[in-house]
């Protein structure tokens, strides 16, 4: 059945997606559902089962497997509440015209269904056709989960480490297997062998004759290069991936995976141009790896689509891509963060989202990963740990301990945000008796991680009024987009705001998408060249100069690209090639630097 809507809604977070696809699977929205948390999880479904009236059995963490039984029961039960919720309002059009016009309505003007609905309500019919053609054309949206692979930590059991299949994202791997789903799963943050490797023990992940997946993979990816290697991979093992999810470095919400200097044009180029290689040549290697398995042979190539995300904000933008780079979907998602009606926001991190402006969003340190973090100025979360910066008491209880990754002091990972890790660190930096310049600058890169296991979840506790363990405080992730949306927003209005039936941006002065990430890779390398100022050595000059060609080529691709195109961006392209022009200035400049750079470093030998 043909896709209904050209767009779909990303995981953010932990807990601001975490009852999406409740809320517009019915819409045949697409979306993802973060499965890392599976305290949250089971905390949400012990309030949607109280609240639906369902019986509730506890998953304890004192059972075999918990992390698993916990994933898999929430999302049986967000499926089934989902289904029943999807066939009462398939039901009530049959009297209520409205319900129809609503599901429509949100839908592109060029949707084949809505031309078909025409033409029947203009004919004679009776109910019992409508309520065929309801059941043979409206669809829900997809339920597809998401697992962060870098969070795959060990578990342990009275003191004994388990099996690598208890590793947090293994668990969440198998919790989704085992569910009843019919979707897909989102792998991001590269490229994890052993949990790929565990796909291997699931049926649901292998094609049928017809070529039919019953849990399909995607890949989030940032280059053409990293899909074919990561594609390959899994095809040796008899997975084929369904969908690279190409998602901008920097112009995103989240952990920000910067590239060495790729911008998101020329990548959409490449896989364009390619997309129908980077099938055969994956193909080829799954047919002879399934044969190797005696597992079934699909009749034909599998299907593969391209989508992509990270800063788009205008119809216009969102038409470009799906025209010019033959994208499939594009990802809305930090807007979708001012919709109560498909994300969970408290009122108070809503009200701050909506007044936030460019300065009011940056990246951070904040994540104990280690990776920059998309984050908000004025959220309670980093009110709270200024807090006990002040009382002498940095750090986090650590309640949950997912992100927990560091074994400088400890046998077992410990989380960088922890007031373990900290307190220990800190007392460390101490003994070293640095002058104060110095020793301020390493304590604050220590005591600027934030316990994001909580904050990014507490949100989701405060909107279902769940009691709080831990604290109340909240993180969000949004990206750089959310400067030029500035009111809370409807459903509708975000649908008719994507397919360019209405305009929820009131500020004029929104630069392109490219342009916007373009910028932020220029303020990316201008601080990768002020890191180095002091000592740069060979491989920090070679990974400066690749960034600089890399960004210099994608500059020259948009001059080429805008300058060239007719009927589009008609109204705005003046100021893109304009913008263009100055960022070029800008590069050659910071190119400048780095060859100062390089000259006090041969000097310097």
């Amino acid at each position: 059945m043909a896709q209904k809507h050209s767009f779909h809604i990303p995981v953010m977070g932990l807990g601001f997606t975490v009852d999406t696809p409740l809320k517009v699977s019915q819409f045949g929205i697409d979306s993802v559902i973060s499965i890392v948390d599976d305290i949250l999880l089971e905390r949400m479904r012990k309030m949607y089962c109280n609240k639906f009236k369902i019986p509730y059995r506890e998953i304890s963490d004192k059972i075999e497997d918990f992390r698993a039984k916990r994933v898999t029961s929430y999302l049986n039960l967000i499926n089934e509440l989902a289904e029943k919720k999807f066939e009462e309002f398939k039901n009530s059009t049959i009297e209520k015209g409205n319900d129809i016009k609503e599901y429509l309505n949100k839908l592109p003007d060029s949707s084949i269904i809505k031309e078909e609905f025409d033409k029947i309500i203009s004919q004679n019919f009776n109910l019992k056709e409508i309520k065929s053609w309801i059941n043979d054309n409206f669809t829900m949206g997809s339920i597809d989960v998401n697992i962060m692979t870098k969070l795959d930590r060990d578990n342990y059991f009275k003191g004994e480490k388990l099996p690598t299949e208890f590793n947090d994202a293994h668990a969440a791997l198998r919790g989704f297997a085992n569910s009843d789903l019919k979707s897909s799963i989102i792998l991001s943050a590269g490229m994890n062998p052993r949990l790929y490797s565990y796909l291997e023990q699931f049926d649901d992940f292998y094609p049928n004759e017809e070529g039919e997946i019953k849990k399909k993979i995607v890949l989030k990816v940032s280059d053409y290069r990293s899909a074919l290697i990561q594609g390959k991979f899994l095809a040796k093992k008899g997975i084929w991936v369904s969908e690279y999810r190409i998602e901008s470095g920097l112009n995103c919400g989240g952990h920000a995976f910067a590239s060495d200097g790729y911008l998101m044009g020329p990548i959409l180029a490449e896989f364009k141009e390619h997309k129908e290689e980077l099938i055969q040549q994956i193909y080829d290697v799954l047919v002879p790896a399934l044969n190797n398995k005696n597992k079934t042979l699909p009749k034909s190539v599998l299907p593969l689509i391209i989508t992509a995300q990270g800063g788009v904000g205008t119809s216009e933008e969102h038409e470009f891509l799906l025209d010019h780079y033959k994208i499939d979907s594009v990802g809305w998602g930090t807007p979708f963060l001012l919709v109560p009606e498909a994300t969970t926001v408290d009122e108070g991190t809503l009200k701050t989202l909506a007044g936030a402006k460019e300065d009011d969003l940056y990246l951070s340190d904040i994540s104990p990963l280690g990776v920059p973090f998309n984050s908000l100025r004025g959220n309670t979360k980093d009110i709270e740990k200024l807090e006990k910066i002040k009382k002498g008491r940095p750090g986090s209880p650590c309640p949950e301990g997912f992100l927990s990754s560091n074994k400088e002091f400890t046998d077992t990972s410990i989380c960088t945000a922890s007031r373990q890790y900290q307190r220990i660190k800190i007392k460390e930096l101490s003994n070293e008796n640095l002058a104060p310049e110095e020793y301020k600058t390493k304590f604050e890169k220590i005591i600027v991680k934030s316990c994001l296991c909580v904050g990014l979840s507490a949100s989701a506790l405060t909107v279902n009024n769940i009691e709080h363990e831990n604290s109340d405080k909240v993180s969000i992730c949004p990206g750089p987009n959310m400067a030029y949306f500035s009111k809370i927003i409807s459903l509708k209005e975000m649908t008719d705001h994507i397919y360019g039936r209405a305009n929820v941006i009131a500020r004029t002065d929104r630069p392109n998408m490219f342009i916007k990430e373009l910028n932020l890779y220029l303020d990316y390398l201008k601080n990768k060249i002020d890191e180095t100022k002091d000592s740069m050595n060979k491989k920090q000059e070679k990974y400066l100069l690749t960034f600089f060609k890399n960004m210099e080529d994608g500059i020259n691709y948009y001059d080429n690209l805008f300058d060239g195109l007719k009927h589009k961006f008609e109204d705005t392209k003046k100021s893109i090639l304009h913008d263009l022009d100055t960022s070029r200035s800008i590069l050659q400049n910071l190119h400048l630097e780095i060859e100062n750079l390089t000259l006090q470093m041969v000097v310097a030998k």
